[in-house]
């Protein structure tokens, strides 16, 4: 289990979530997923994928 200060790779959320890598980064760059930059890759807190996952729940609905 991650930690709440973990971060998570764009490849590792796609394979969580079971989308395409390059739809973890269209979310990105639209905004509806922040996201940290380390060097050239992406990196996602725990924190902010929870919220990205409530924010899709409730539009969902």
């Amino acid at each position: 289990m991650k930690a709440e200060n973990d971060f998570y790779t764009t490849v590792e959320l796609a394979e969580m979530l079971k989308m395409n890598v390059m739809t973890i980064y269209r979310y990105i760059k639209s905004g509806k997923l922040v996201a940290h930059k380390f060097g050239k890759e992406y990196r996602v807190s725990k924190i902010e994928l929870d919220r990205f996952l409530k924010s899709t729940k409730t539009h969902g609905k």
